[in-house]
């Protein structure tokens, strides 16, 4: 009686780790998408070492912060012929299923991998389907998995950028290699998904194609370098896409004192998308911060209240390398430039307290039919943008002085009754009694109720 009782404790045992290793395991992105954030990791550049094991002493400190999404820039080796400076673009694959040596090895990002789940991150690595370098394994092997200039009868340079080449997607041998090349990395270190580079150059039919085919190995996430607005099909394949429009038209606004009354437009075009698919809000990533420059090159007074609105409005936010510091250099692309790091987080409370309420507010879900966002009508519409996210009892209220000087309004309408709390300054403040705001240049505020 007692052998089987203890086997019977055994067997529950195991059935119960069992069932835990299993959720774990089959936890769809439909499940965390919706309240994710994305924080894009430039390994290279974000310490002296430039390494996977380098970077694991970070996480810990990017977990407190409230990041969820870990997102990787390429880390497949670099091409060496026709590279950009002393070392090269890692848009410039060499070799679709091996590790840049710059980083590691494929044991250090296994282990990369393994460490951030154990911490709670999911991964998402960059995934350059477009083009490769020109020394790509498969110009030897499978050189007609490429485009040829009938000018040179050589490669065809990739537009803009002669350090690239394109691939031939009307190739049905290509498409099934890049793949099976895709499974790899979510069968061999366990990924949760890609950042597709330049999604819109490659045919959307090829999406439609390889993401049933990759996610027979498990459920993916999928991020595309890509503006639903002008690509409305690759929307119905991709979970989350840029919002490149958005982010001209902010830099725009601010540099040439655009009226206010057009982004609110553009934000109610996006709107009108609906949500079948996620947008990525951000005031930074590699691009941008290497060509264009810092947010707050770009954006001035008001580079923090778009990162309250990217954290806060209806989709994903997007952060990048070092804007916890903050960071306010421009990072070289293609030689060793060491993000600045002084021991000092200035904007970690900052973005900690955004990315944790994004997470743990239903207002907040992207991507959900359930929460409505309303546009809220104020005594300074051509200079403060308001909006009230709901879900059922659950509301944020968000006030942004997006103009360049100090500004006194009120919030009209109905649509707030009862206490709010000020999750920054951690008051109270009952809107059926107030609705009056004095707001310095680059103000902002957050309020759940």
């Amino acid at each position: 009686m007692k052998k089987l009782l203890f086997l019977a404790i055994i067997l529950v045992g195991i059935t119960s780790c069992s069932t835990q290793k299993t959720t774990n395991m089959t936890e769809l992105p439909s499940e965390w998408k919706r309240t994710t954030n994305i924080y894009e990791v430039n390994i290279r550049q974000y310490t002296p070492e430039g390494t996977f094991r380098a970077f694991e002493k970070e996480m810990p400190r990017l977990k407190e912060m409230g990041v969820k999404t870990l997102w990787l820039m390429p880390v497949t080796p670099i091409s060496q012929k026709v590279k950009k400076g002393s070392m090269g673009s890692q848009y410039a694959a060499h070799d679709y299923t091996a590790i840049n040596p710059e980083f590691g090895n494929m044991n250090d990002f296994k282990h990369f991998v393994d460490e951030a789940h154990r911490l709670g991150f999911k991964v998402i690595i960059d995934w350059v389907a477009n083009h490769t370098g020109w020394d790509h394994v498969w110009t030897v092997s499978h050189p007609e998995y490429f485009l040829k200039d009938p000018k040179t009868n050589d490669f065809q340079i990739a537009s803009g950028m002669d350090d690239i080449i394109e691939l031939d997607y009307s190739n049905p041998k290509m498409r099934l290699a890049m793949i099976e090349a895709m499974k790899f990395w979510v069968r061999e270190t366990n990924i949760d998904g890609f950042r597709c580079d330049l999604a819109s150059w490659v045919e959307v039919d090829f999406w439609q194609q390889a993401r049933p085919e990759v996610e027979k190995v498990k459920p993916l996430f999928f991020i595309g370098e890509f503006d639903e607005l002008d690509n409305p099909d690759y929307g119905k394949v991709f979970d989350a896409s840029y919002s490149w429009t958005w982010m001209h038209k902010t830099a725009d606004y601010y540099k040439n004192n655009l009226p206010l009354s057009e982004l609110k437009d553009l934000l109610n075009k996006y709107s009108a998308i609906g949500d079948g698919s996620m947008r990525a809000w951000f005031t930074s990533n590699h691009d941008e911060n290497t060509w264009n420059g810092t947010e707050y090159e770009k954006y001035g007074l008001i580079a923090k209240p778009l990162a309250v609105f990217s954290a806060t409005w209806n989709g994903v936010p997007l952060l990048y390398s070092g804007q916890e510091l903050p960071n306010l250099k421009r990072l070289e692309f293609f030689e060793k430039d060491a993000i600045e790091w002084t021991g000092k987080y200035e904007m970690a409370s900052f973005y900690k307290t955004l990315l944790d309420l994004k997470s743990s507010n239903s207002a907040l879900r992207g991507g959900d039919s359930q929460v409505t966002t309303y546009l809220l009508e104020t005594s300074a519409d051509d200079k403060i943008l308001a909006y009230l996210r709901k879900n059922g009892n659950d509301e944020v209220l968000v006030v942004l002085n997006m103009a360049k000087e100090d500004v006194k309004f009120n919030l009209k309408g109905d649509q707030l009754k009862g206490v709010y709390k000020d999750v920054f300054e951690k008051t109270n403040r009952d809107f059926s009694q107030d609705k009056g705001f004095i707001m310095k240049a680059g103000d902002y505020a957050v309020f759940q109720k």
